[in-house]
Order: structure tokens, then C-alpha cells, then sequence
């Protein structure tokens, strides 16, 4: 018996319920967006996502998985909410490819719309409700709607009503339901749970010191793992000399197939050694681009071409406008960072194989894992297990196929534990962009046009269900990344999708005869360019969206100077979408907007103070958010100290105010680290920012700005995500609060005092100021 079989049978995880007439399936299942296989356990049942046992306590399953970023609580809190049951009565298992349904990658603040809305853990748990209510009125022979669930039972109304426990109605059984559409969601006006702040579950193991990472997987006869990657992009393994490593302590084996090399010993510490001292030939990979002019040369790449909307008529309308303003912004290179770098555990035994990762994408990674491995994907387990904290694609997908890998070679467990070097030397960064915008103005200062052309870098990315070849030792290992076709001639969109931010907040977003967009500019053309990168690419939180609203964000903020108008009131008399309308303005007032024109007149000399806002709608549809940042700026040395951030965030129905309140403050902070230190450097044939001496993001004991919070519920509409949000403002933010205190545009990230006191030297004298 398998241990997914031995779980399934337990009487303690997983029940049914004994009365088939009053649990009749109700009718066609929930159709399910993971890619299952037989065999796996299926979404579309009631049995996969709940299960009670015969003393009440209930285990829930979920695909959404916790990073660092509080749903494990949320989650729990949900269950709690739906089925009535107390917290401490729930036991929540992640991500397990032996139990929990496949829900595809934790990734792109989808875990609260997935999960919190009308199907999914949420319609499972209201189903299950349903069902144990009618249960009970089939017990008491009473209508089922004088009964109701609380504490873990049904209870009759009334004084001296009949109750059973779940216990008591279940016996230990299994449902043997399918999810039910028409179930119905506990009202938000009942909500004793979700909706408030509970203790994040998860805390008093990770200050103790007691939660179980990665990091500290230990399986018997367990050896130790360390790649070798190539000393340049794209070098070819031609020779490796095992006899240069054969006699150092603890030495195991050198693992070598096609491009991939590591080596194994008994302990970490000779594996490092051992990695250190091992001798390859290598053939040099064609030469990279210069870093210096690299913008340039982007712009000079067989391209990708994509429009997102076009009017038809923007060249017209520019050519007719009282004023036309154009600019280019500039956006890096950067990597994930993640504090703590990439581990793995892989116990790979003749055509089976379990491996405890980090991954956002349990499912994809056990399909891709199989295909490295030459086994089938129902032999390969996948347990998620914590590990360094991110929102994107850090290392830990690669470095789960490297332990595999070299598992497989010496049939023993493998824990492969990456360096600091081979993290941020290999992952897949986020996108390089260009940006060039212009806008028309008519003579009263408002946007007739808008044209956006972008450039961006992707080379991979996520690994998916069957792409290994999209991060490294996938590459290495002879697959091939996802196939990048160039196409010239970019057809008319079909359908609007902003999923990427690269339409502006200000436009409308017509296409078919319906504005999906969130403003009133009817003149609109965004062209996009996708070029083949150098480096490996991927999600990085908020992904594109981040880039284009540095973009977008600090363009509009030009044109309200240019209009002489203050900056949130020419925002809003551009905006149609109530709710982005309304982020703002709970912003500025929050945050004490001074209503006036940017940049400020009459700074006293010395340090200068000012206020940027950013605003967007997330992906289009998920998450309305504004920003106001607070700056002060030494014109000296071109320093920028961020004094105060204030976020206001509308993503509906609100699941935990304290889990909001972190991805507000968390994101924001992330982004300021991002705006003001983060870039990838590389030079002919590596990339050079290997270590927190040569990747800039903020260090431990760095000030920080006091960041607050306005959070705007709405229960009566659906759950939206909060992960990405500030960060993709703080940029745009910080960018247009130094303009306004110094007349002086920021226009390339990151913000290093070199290009304040560049943007210094270039601004307009005060006297020609609007």
C-alpha cells in the first residue's frame, strides 16, 4: 500500500457519509483548471479537498502553498469559516502529489481568487456543510432549515435542540460527494473567522526555530550534493577529470550527464570541497552582449510582436494635439534574492522517486522531474516542504531536479544545497524592459493620445508540466527551453488582456465594440517587442506588471507637470473605473496629499522633501491599489532617503486584515529595495552580481520608512490577490516624490545616487518650471 492509499483509507483523515439517498452527487462536478491524471486525487470531489474523522477533527487539502506570504493561515481561517469548526480542530496539508489536488503554481496572487471565491477548497467546504446539515435533519426528521452548523456540529434552533457533532454524523467515513455549484458560501455579514485577524499559524515554529525547512530534511543514508555549473552562458562540458576529487574525504561520486556536473560526498561541507577542487574542460559559450548599450541592443533583436489594443488612430490624433510629450524608461535585470539560498531532497530508488522541495508548482515539478528522471509521473512524489521565501522562480525548481539527478546516479538519498554564487548566478531573473511612451495634449491639458512600445527579455521561465528545459539544469541536461519564434507582423487583439500591465491605467481598453480598460483615453496603441534574452527569465514578483507601471505611472505624472495640474487630480479626471477612483483618493488623504503641481517651488537649499502617488488595477482585474510615497533627497550626493509610503488597497472581501496589512508593507518595502539598489551585471561571459557585495538590495539594518495601510473592504464582491500590488507602485512612487521634490525625472531603475545627481544636472532651471 502506497502512502497515498494508506491516507485515503484512514478512518482519521478522510470520511463518507452514510446516507447515499440524502447525499445524492449533485449533478455535473466542478470542472477542475489543474492538469490531472488519472490517478490523481480528484478536484472535482468532496473527498480530495475535506475529510473528518470519528472525533471530529477535520483534514483539509490544498494546491496553494505557503511561501511566506500567510494564506497556510487564511486558508485555515476559510475552513474554519465554511464548515464551523474551530481552528485548532483543522489540520491543513500543502501541496503533497500523493494527496492534495493539483492546483497548478502557487504564483500570481491567484491563491485567494482560486481558492476564496465560488469553487475550489471554498465551494469544497460549503458542499461538505450542505451535506452534513441535510445528514443531521435525516437523523433528527426535522427540516434541514431549522439547523445549523456551529462548532464543529449541527445544532436544531431553539432551546433544547437536538445536536450531533461531525463526529457523530460521519462515523469515520468517506463523503463519496462531487463539489457542488449551487452550494452556498457562508454571507460575509456571518463571518466570525475570516474576515478578522487571527495569529499566523505558522509563527511559533518559525521563532523557535522549530519549523521544519527544507534545509533541514534528513532521510537515512542521506549524502550531501553540490553542482558545478559552467564557468561561462552557454559553455559545453567537454572533459571532467573524477581523479582530481576521487580521494578527497567523503567523496561519493561525480555525477555527470550532458552539460550537468556535481558531485557527491558524504557531508556538505567535502561537497563544497569537492566541487571547488574538481577539474573540467569547458567550451566557451558564444560571448554576451555588453552591458553598456544594452538597451540599445534590445531594441536591434528579432522581436516577438505583440498589440494589446489599438484604436486606429493615434498617429492622427498625435499629429493634431496641442502638445506631445514622449519619454523612455528603462528597467533591469534583477534576481529573486531570496535571503536564504535553494535546497532540495531527492530519494530516487530504481524507477521511483521522492523529492522534498520548495517549489511554488509540486504537480509540474513531479511531471517535469519524471521526464529528467526517465520514470513515469506517478512514480515520482513530490513533498512540498518551506524553504527561502519567494514570490516567483528562485532556485528551487532547479535545484529539486539536481538532486534528483544525482540521486538517481548514486542510489542513495541526495540533499543538494545550492551556494550564494550558483542562486544568483543561474536563476531566472526578472525581464529587462524598454519603454518608449508619448501622449498628446489638447489645450486644456487633457490626454487625446496614448502610444506605448515596449521591449522585453524572456528566455524559459517556469518549468510547467513538461518544459524541464526552462531553467538550468533542465538546459544543462540536454532539454530545450520553451521555443521562442519571432513574429513581425502582430495581428489585431482579439480580446482585451491586461494581465501584463502593459495598457496604461488611462486608457480605455476598447477592442470588439466593450472598454474593459479603467480610464477615458480613446486613442490608445500598445505594441509590444518579446526578444530572445541571454539569461534565463521568469516570473519575479509581479512580473512585466511591475515594469510597465514604472512606465505608465511615472509618464502620467510628466503629463500632469507638463498640464501644470497636480498629479492625483489629473489622474483621477482621467480614470473611469470607480474603484481605482477610489484607492486614490483613500491614498492622498491618508496620506495628507498636498493638492498642488509638481515639482515643489521655493525648496530651501540643502536636502529636498517631496510626495509621489502611483495607482493600478493588478493585471487588469486583480487587486486596485494606490501608492503615496514620501522622499527626501540630498542633492550632495544624490542620496534618496523613502521617510513614509502609504498604500490603500481594495481586493474585495477581505480574509485577513493582518495578512492584508503584511502584503501591503512587505510588498512595498520589496519594491523599494527593487527601485532603489537591484540589478543584474554581467560581463562578456557570466553574470558578475554573485554575492550581497555585488547584488544591491537592501541590507539588514537598513532604515526604513514607516509604511501604512488603508484597507477598503468589499465583501459583496469577489476575493481578490494582495501579493503583488504596492510592489508594483513603489518604483513609480519614489520616482515621481524625487521629481517633485527636485524637478529632477528618474527615468532607469534602480535609483543609485549616480543617477539622481545625472537627473540633477539635467533638470530645468526652477524659473522654467510649470
Amino acid at each position: 500500500m502506497n502512502r497515498r492509499d494508506f491516507l485515503a483509507r484512514s478512518g482519521g483523515l478522510v470520511v463518507s457519509l452514510a446516507s447515499a439517498e440524502a447525499l445524492a452527487p449533485f449533478g455535473k462536478p466542478q470542472e477542475f483548471s489543474g492538469r490531472a491524471r488519472a490517478g490523481d486525487p480528484d478536484a472535482s470531489r468532496v473527498d480530495t479537498w475535506i475529510g473528518i474523522a470519528a472525533d471530529g477533527r477535520v483534514t483539509a487539502r490544498t494546491g496553494k502553498c505557503e511561501l511566506g506570504q500567510g494564506i497556510f493561515t487564511a486558508q485555515l481561517q476559510l475552513i474554519a469559516e465554511e464548515l464551523a469548526v474551530p481552528i485548532d480542530r483543522i489540520t491543513l496539508v500543502q501541496c503533497d502529489t500523493a494527496l492534495t489536488p493539483d492546483q497548478g503554481t502557487t504564483s500570481g496572487s491567484q491563491s485567494s481568487p482560486t481558492n476564496f471565491n465560488d469553487r475550489n477548497l471554498a465551494l469544497a467546504c460549503a458542499t461538505a456543510r450542505g451535506a452534513l446539515v441535510r445528514l443531521a435533519a435525516e437523523r433528527m426528521g426535522v427540516p434541514a432549515e431549522r439547523l445549523t452548523a456551529a462548532e464543529g456540529g449541527v445544532q436544531e434552533s431553539g432551546a433544547g435542540g437536538k445536536r450531533f457533532t461531525y463526529g457523530e454524523l460521519l462515523r469515520g467515513q468517506r463523503f463519496e460527494l462531487a463539489l457542488d455549484p449551487a452550494a452556498k458560501r457562508q454571507p460575509p455579514a456571518t463571518w466570525k473567522v475570516l474576515g478578522s485577524s487571527v495569529p499566523r499559524a505558522d509563527l511559533p515554529a518559525l521563532v523557535t526555530g522549530t519549523l521544519e525547512f527544507v534545509h533541514n530534511v534528513h532521510v537515512d543514508g542521506m549524502v550531501h550534493g553540490r553542482v558545478v555549473r559552467p564557468p561561462s552562458m552557454g559553455a559545453t562540458l567537454e572533459r571532467v577529470d573524477e581523479g582530481s576529487v576521487s580521494s578527497m574525504p567523503g567523496f561519493v561520486a561525480v555525477v555527470r550527464k550532458a552539460n550537468f556536473l556535481g558531485v557527491v560526498c558524504e557531508k556538505p561541507w567535502q561537497a563544497v570541497q569537492a566541487a571547488r577542487a574538481l577539474k573540467a574542460t569547458w567550451k566557451a559559450g558564444p560571448e554576451l552582449p555588453a552591458q553598456d548599450g544594452f538597451y540599445e541592443f534590445m531594441r536591434r533583436q528579432p522581436a516577438r510582436d505583440t498589440r494589446v489594443v489599438d484604436s486606429g488612430d493615434v498617429d492622427a490624433a498625435l499629429a493634431k494635439a496641442a502638445r506631445v510629450i514622449r519619454a523612455t524608461y528603462l528597467h533591469p535585470y534583477q534576481a529573486h534574492g531570496s535571503m536564504g539560498a535553494s535546497c532540495a531532497v531527492a530519494d530516487v530508488r530504481g524507477s521511483r522517486a521522492t523529492i522534498w522541495s520548495a517549489t511554488q508548482s509540486a504537480y509540474p515539478t513531479r511531471d517535469t522531474a519524471a521526464m529528467i528522471l526517465g520514470v513515469k509521473p506517478d512514480d515520482v512524489h513530490v513533498i512540498f516542504t518551506r524553504g527561502p521565501g519567494c514570490y516567483g522562480l528562485n532556485g528551487a525548481d532547479t535545484v529539486s531536479y539536481d538532486a534528483a539527478v544525482m540521486s538517481q546516479a548514486v542510489r542513495r538519498p541526495v540533499k543538494v544545497q545550492l551556494s550564494r554564487e550558483d542562486e544568483l548566478g543561474w536563476e531566472n531573473f526578472g525581464y529587462a524592459y524598454v519603454i518608449d511612451l508619448a501622449a498628446g495634449l489638447d489645450a486644456a491639458g487633457t490626454i487625446t493620445a496614448w502610444n506605448c512600445e515596449s521591449w522585453n527579455t524572456v528566455r524559459g521561465g517556469r518549468p510547467g508540466y513538461q518544459t524541464p528545459g526552462n531553467v538550468i539544469t533542465g538546459s544543462l541536461l540536454g532539454f530545450e527551453a520553451a521555443p521562442f519564434t519571432p513574429r513581425a507582423q502582430a495581428p489585431a487583439p482579439a480580446s482585451f488582456n491586461n494581465g501584463s500591465n502593459a495598457v496604461p491605467s488611462y486608457m480605455r481598453g476598447a477592442i470588439g465594440g466593450t472598454n474593459r480598460g479603467t480610464g477615458i483615453v480613446a486613442s490608445e496603441r500598445v505594441l509590444t517587442h518579446a526578444i530572445a534574452s541571454p539569461f534565463f527569465t521568469g516570473p519575479l514578483r509581479s512580473p512585466s506588471r511591475l515594469q510597465n507601471t514604472f512606465g505608465h505611472e511615472s509618464f502620467v505624472d510628466e503629463l500632469a507637470a507638463a498640464a501644470g495640474e497636480d498629479p492625483v487630480q489629473f489622474r483621477l479626471r482621467h480614470l473611469a473605473d470607480r474603484r481605482l477612483i477610489d484607492v486614490i483618493a483613500a491614498a492622498a488623504k491618508a496620506g495628507q496629499w498636498e493638492t498642488r503641481p509638481s515639482p515643489k517651488r521655493d525648496q530651501a537649499q540643502g536636502v529636498q522633501t517631496g510626495r509621489g502617488m502611483a495607482a493600478v488595477l493588478y493585471e487588469g482585474e486583480n487587486g486596485y491599489c494606490a501608492l503615496v510615497a514620501e522622499v527626501s533627497v540630498d542633492p550632495r550626493d544624490g542620496s534618496i532617503r523613502v521617510t513614509r509610503l502609504v498604500g490603500a488597497q481594495d481586493c474585495g472581501a477581505i480574509s485577513s486584515p493582518d495578512g492584508m496589512r503584511n502584503q501591503i508593507e512587505g510588498g512595498a518595502l520589496q519594491g523599494l529595495s527593487r527601485a532603489l539598489g537591484e540589478a543584474v551585471t554581467w560581463d562578456g561571459a557570466k553574470v558578475t552580481s554573485v554575492d550581497w557585495r555585488t547584488y544591491h538590495s537592501l541590507s539588514m539594518g537598513a532604515e526604513m520608512p514607516v509604511v501604512e495601510s488603508v484597507l477598503i473592504n468589499r465583501p459583496d464582491r469577489e476575493a481578490m490577490g494582495a501579493g503583488e500590488t504596492t510592489i508594483t507602485l513603489t518604483a513609480a512612487a519614489v520616482a515621481n516624490a524625487v521629481f517633485d521634490a527636485t524637478g529632477a525625472r528618474l527615468r532607469e531603475v534602480p535609483f543609485t545616487p549616480e543617477r539622481v545627481l545625472a537627473a540633477l544636472a539635467r533638470r530645468s532651471p526652477p524659473s522654467s518650471r510649470p
